[in-house]
């Protein structure tokens, strides 16, 4: 069976200084320095506290492949920039030059769309936080998008637990197909394009992150960004699991969209694992060149070629997809997935399919690239602009504001599929049911005893020698139901460690 499919995605916000004078690693240093010191950084007790980051583990140049390709640039750990840990589970960190709020440990796809949702207002309350410390005048804006207009892109990943018995080639030959034609139902949506040569060609496009796609494998992921990344870092028990860790995507500002992104990927791993594809092969002939095909082909009809001599459409192959995931739910189950979360997705995923066949312009109540290229296109529209005209690259850009009063995509009547009670408890509250639980918890009761924590430890100091580290190596434990009473009959850290010793 395979192995439940824990989820979550960190996400690089798009940064300005407007009114002042700040390279983009200052101002993120200023954004997330503001919420820590003000508005995260406060345990049960109202005690001012700072949990930093613990690198210990850190190893992103690790290769899933056993080998690191001739001239690749794996990723730095920066441990000398600005790194909180939250008491929601989450990490919120100056990652390069962009604040970068990764998401706690989830259950399910509706759990990681709820804390991916959280995130926003993370950084809607550290700018409100960091405009009190600045002069007047001045004032940080973030954007949750993935490309500054300047050739320039930054990303949104998504991660997934996954059986590491299962050979890495066969995750990458398919979910290859999967990834380059899910950008129907997920892309974010831009205006124009960064891919040298384009010019004005491309007036509007599904993906912010297609342009952007050099290899089909690969480890790095700012530059020859890959569609399947190999970086091989499972923040777990590393003979049990590994972490597919996917750059492909967009930053989605309808939460319906990061829900069926989330949740249709987990379906078709979990297929992988289980073996349910049966031989069956959608590879295509030029992955690469397929991934901008997809998102440039506004019709959702241009055929791609298939290794195999076929033409398909993107369409056509996400259907294909689909009904062996149904028929995949119906033999086995979804309970890798969450068999609820799993039947809602499958359901949202065909009458999306179904939309973008009729008619591609009935989904912009739920997927951003046509709720985008109808609000941006009729503007276009009703004053006779060119596609290449600055306003409505400023329109893409507002699009993205994460600030209600000023975000295009915040006014939209967009599906919902969560509420807002919710969204705003998970800012402080760790999801019950992954490890993220007793980080979150811990750093409620006992963070000015912790020293530092990351994904699968946490660093105590009880102010004597040595330094204690609590391992979380399994994802699923460290949930409410496993230690909710061992940490309620715990008034110490001392306690705590001696019963868990114990």
């Amino acid at each position: 069976m395979a192995v439940p499919k824990v989820c979550g995605i960190e996400t690089e916000y798009g940064i300005v200084l407007r009114g002042g004078d700040s390279n983009p690693i200052m101002a993120s240093s200023i954004l997330v320095n503001a919420y820590v010191q003000t508005l995260g950084r406060h345990d049960i007790a109202g005690r001012p506290s700072r949990v930093s980051w613990d690198f210990e583990d850190e190893s992103p140049g690790i290769d899933a492949r056993g080998f690191t390709a001739a001239g690749a640039m794996p990723p730095e750990v920066e441990t000398h920039l600005v790194n909180a840990v939250l008491t929601n589970g989450a990490r919120f960190y100056v990652d390069h030059a962009h604040p970068e709020y990764s998401s706690p440990e989830c259950r399910t796809a509706l759990s990681a769309t709820l804390y991916d949702r959280a995130g926003e207002l993370v950084l809607r309350r550290s700018m409100d936080a960091a405009r009190t410390s600045l002069p007047p005048g001045q004032e940080i804006v973030v954007y949750k998008n993935n490309s500054d207009g300047k050739g320039n892109s930054y990303g949104t990943h998504e991660n997934y637990l996954m059986d590491r018995s299962v050979a890495f080639n066969r995750i990458v030959a398919t979910i290859m197909p999967f990834f380059v034609t899910r950008q129907i139902f997920c892309g974010a949506g831009k205006v124009g394009s960064e891919f040298p040569g384009t010019g004005d060609s491309v007036e509007f496009q599904l993906s912010q992150r297609a342009d952007f796609i050099e290899e089909e494998v690969g480890l790095e992921t700012t530059l020859k960004r890959p569609i399947v990344n190999t970086r091989d870092e499972p923040h777990s028990d590393s003979q049990r699991y590994r972490r597919l860790h996917v750059i492909v995507g967009d930053a989605n500002m309808s939460e319906f969209a990061t829900y069926l992104k989330l949740g249709s990927t987990s379906i078709v791993l979990a297929m992988i694992e289980d073996g349910a594809f049966d031989g069956r092969s959608f590879a295509l002939a030029a992955p690469v060149q397929a991934m901008r095909q997809v998102s440039w082909d506004l019709s959702l009809r241009r055929p791609l070629e298939m290794a195999d001599g076929r033409r398909m459409t993107a369409l056509e192959v996400q259907w294909e997809y689909l009904g062996l995931a149904e028929r995949y739910a119906r033999q086995r189950g979804l309970e890798a997935v969450g068999d609820d979360v799993g039947q809602e997705v499958l359901a949202n995923w065909k009458s999306v399919l179904e939309d973008l066949e009729s008619d591609p312009a009935l989904t912009a109540d739920r997927l951003d690239w046509t709720a985008k290229l109808r609000l941006i296109g009729g503007y276009r529209e009703r004053h006779e602009l060119r596609w290449n005209n600055a306003r409505l690259a400023a329109m893409d850009l507002q699009y993205h504001d994460v600030r209600p009063e000023r975000s295009l995509a915040l006014r939209l009547p967009f599906t919902r599929v969560l509420d807002d009670q919710r969204i705003a408890e998970a800012v402080t509250e760790p999801p019950r049911d992954t490890r993220a639980y007793f980080r979150g918890r811990c750093l409620q009761k006992f963070s000015p005893w912790i020293a530092a924590a990351n994904w699968d430890s946490l660093v105590f100091d009880l102010g004597v020698d040595p330094l204690r580290r609590v391992p979380m190596m399994e994802p699923l434990r460290g949930t409410a139901d496993i230690v909710d009473s061992l940490l309620e009959g715990c008034d110490t850290p001392a306690e705590l460690l001696a019963r868990l010793g114990a």
